[in-house]
């Protein structure tokens, strides 16, 4: 069956929309096939830095026939009204049939057309994909009314062996369909002609093209792994950096420099910084994990070695120039001690309304020192000195031309000047974890600075009312949230949120912000939902997660993980099944009976009204749980007080086996009614098994 071959050549795609680019072209026009009837075997995309590719199999030559009813007026409607719907289809009376229907007898009329041929479909499939493509950044070129990523060259467009008939008008420029496509823009940038995806793909890897992306990967990693190893090094895993990378040749060698030693003394995350995101080289290590002078760049040439060894010169040149300034970034930042530099941070803004960094740390050090006696093995002091210094390196050069090291140069300034390892450590560790894959700081006094710097962010935003909305969530307090959320669970804290959301509000000065309680509340929303999402995404059900946080005002997200964990194993027992089989007829009967009595069942009992032994044994049983739960509760034994609550199945099954609650007497019916209130309260001493579903 025929194929289509369709090929965008343009100014280079940033590698960073290429892979999306891919997906969205494929989506867009397979889309459209299948809209017009058209469909296919297989649809694969392929992207360069400056060619996006597409394949698509098993299309058939020609539409299927389609066939259509239409439905006319009444076979007794004036002929005036049934030559008019004769005529709009262009057919006789006699290629219609009379048909009853529940509104009497109607003219039906099946129409068959004849499918159009694919290749006269395509064009304005393929261009309706290329109008609609969407760029996270676009731009018009020349006199052109289209938007796109980069400006075009030629449109190829092959089907069946030949090129289409078609254009792409941009409004001030045509460009037409071809058979035709470039290779390397360097090494062959001739044109050629292509009549199917075999021919195309062989043709460009002779024109210094390798078009598959994944083969362009195990280029570089098989090539830089060799030259690694061949002088007893290894390449220092860099998926972003690979990914980067690979969308920015089409023709990848590996090469590898050298870094000169004078340079060594930086710190490593100096240099791989310098190295990856101005040259977007890879960095390589010794057996020891420490970093090499060495690196490994990726040429887009054919491989000589007179034109090898110029290229390797040429980038050791441009890295040297670049390694010096980070040096010298070094030598500078150490002349200042890092305490020297806190006072600096009043001349950076924050956030608008939410101060300085000055003004950030100042409330950070108190709420750490606050933190300190909830984290064992923590020193107050100490974490208010960490806090102090955690934000200093934002004022040191080195940060400044590289801002993904900040925290890392503060730990250096401030171990070279003499601090504690604690301390430095907390530097930084403090902004971490950054996401589910960055580890998680377990050092106590990293653990106290990086959870107060998260919830002091959280709660002024929140008091600003600036909260996450859909997926925009400009400040990364989701982020920010999951990172609490990660420091409480894995270092196992305990200590009440609410409270140190209330203090960490309390050292805000804002006008017209939110007030405490409402601030605090929707945080604590705001964090329960986060831990629902963590606690889901590891199994647990989310109406026992439900359960659970209705009952908690304070914010113990341990506690809260622990009693969901019991419950869940509860409900997993026979008892625990059968005990909810009774709730839920304790709690639908009184439920039931206040609507229709419009009013509530939750007084005290009168003891003296039962009258029967299943009552009394049932209410000895209630009322010996409900003394036991509580201080369970309280010492977080929350698996022994489901074990109590176990205990009530035998004289509950029996109360509702042998006790009519509905009785004629009003006095009898209303004390049962709230004799069912007092079980479903006792219960829900544990969870709120209303929100238990099944």
């Amino acid at each position: 069956m025929p194929e289509l071959l369709f090929e965008l050549f343009s100014e280079e795609i940033p590698s960073r929309m290429q892979q999306n680019a891919a997906t969205d072209l494929k989506r867009l026009v397979t889309g459209n096939l299948r809209s017009a009837g058209l469909n296919f075997e297989d649809a694969a995309t392929h992207v360069t830095p400056c060619r996006l590719a597409l394949v698509i199999d098993g299309l058939p030559a020609r539409q299927a026939a389609i066939q259509e009813e239409r439905r006319g007026p009444r076979a007794d409607a004036p002929e005036k009204a049934i030559q008019g719907f004769l005529g709009s289809l262009g057919i006789a009376r006699g290629q219609v049939e009379e048909r009853q229907t529940p509104k009497g007898v109607f003219l039906f009329a099946v129409i068959e057309r004849a499918g159009s041929e694919t290749r006269t479909i395509l064009p304005d499939i393929l261009l309706e994909a290329v109008r609609e493509l969407p760029w996270q950044k676009s731009m018009r070129w020349g006199r052109n009314d289209l938007r796109w990523v980069r400006p075009l060259h030629h449109v190829l467009a092959v089907f069946d062996g030949t090129a289409l008939e078609g254009a792409l008008e941009l409004g001030g420029q045509t460009l037409d369909f071809t058979n035709e496509t470039r290779g390397h823009r360097h090494l062959a940038p001739g044109k050629f002609a292509v009549s199917s995806f075999v021919d195309y793909q062989t043709k460009l890897r002779e024109s210094f093209v390798v078009l598959d992306r994944a083969e362009r990967t195990r280029i570089i990693i098989d090539g830089a792994t060799a030259l690694a190893k061949a002088v007893g090094l290894r390449l220092r895993k860099d998926p972003s950096l690979l990914d980067e990378v690979v969308g920015l040749i089409e023709w990848p060698v590996p090469l590898m420099g050298r870094i000169d030693n004078n340079f060594m003394e930086v710190p490593p995350e100096s240099l791989v910084s310098a190295m990856r995101n101005h040259q977007k080289y890879f960095a390589l290590e010794t057996k020891d994990d420490a970093l090499a002078p060495n690196f490994i760049t990726v040429s887009n040439m054919v491989s000589e070695p007179k034109r090898d060894a110029t290229i390797v010169a040429g980038n050791e040149k441009v890295l040297r120039a670049r390694l010096s300034d980070a040096k010298f970034f070094w030598d500078q930042d150490r002349t200042k001690p890092l305490s020297s530099r806190v006072p600096d941070l009043a001349f950076i803004t924050f956030y608008d309304r939410l101060g300085t960094l000055a003004d950030k740390v100042a409330r950070v050090e108190g709420l750490a020192e606050a933190l300190a006696s909830f984290v064992p093995h923590s020193a107050p002091d100490t974490v208010r000195l960490a806090a102090h210094l955690a934000k200093a390196d934002l004022t040191t050069e080195m940060v400044g031309e590289f801002p993904e090291l900040q925290g890392i140069m503060g730990r250096y300034y401030a171990r070279h000047f003499g601090a504690p390892e604690e301390i430095c450590t907390a530097i930084a560790e403090h902004y971490s974890p950054l996401g589910p894959a960055d580890i998680c700081p377990t050092a106590p006094t990293s653990v106290v600075v990086a959870l107060a710097d998260k919830i002091d962010t959280l709660v002024g935003f929140f008091a600003i009312n600036e909260r996450p909305t859909g997926s925009r969530d400009p400040f990364a307090l989701r982020r920010a949230a999951f990172g609490v959320i990660r420091l409480v669970i894995e270092n196992q804290l305990h200590f009440p949120l609410r409270t140190l959301l209330a203090q960490a509000y309390n050292n805000f000065a804002i006008d017209d912000a939110l007030s405490r309680s409402e601030t605090t509340t929707n945080l604590l929303e705001f964090l329960a939902d986060r831990l629902k999402v963590h606690l889901r995404e590891e199994g647990q059900r989310h109406d026992l997660i439900s359960a659970v946080f209705a009952l908690d005002d304070e914010g113990d997200l341990n506690r809260l993980i622990a009693r969901v964990a019991a419950l869940a194993a509860f409900l997993g027992s026979g008892d625990g099944q059968d005990l909810m089989v009774a709730y839920r007829r304790a709690a639908n009967i009184v439920r039931i009976e206040e609507k229709k009595d419009q009013r509530r069942y939750d007084g005290p009992l009168d003891v003296a009204l039962f009258e029967q032994f299943e009552e009394k044994h049932l209410h000895a049983a209630l009322d010996a749980a409900s003394s036991e739960i509580a201080p369970l509760i309280a010492t977080d034994d929350f698996a022994a007080s489901m074990s109590v609550l176990a205990e009530l199945r035998q004289p509950m099954d029996t109360f509702f086996d042998q006790v009519k609650v509905n009785v004629t007497d009003a006095a009898l019916r209303e004390n049962r009614l709230r004799f069912l209130t007092s079980i479903v309260e006792t219960m829900n001493q544990v969870a709120d098994f209303s929100k238990v579903e099944g």
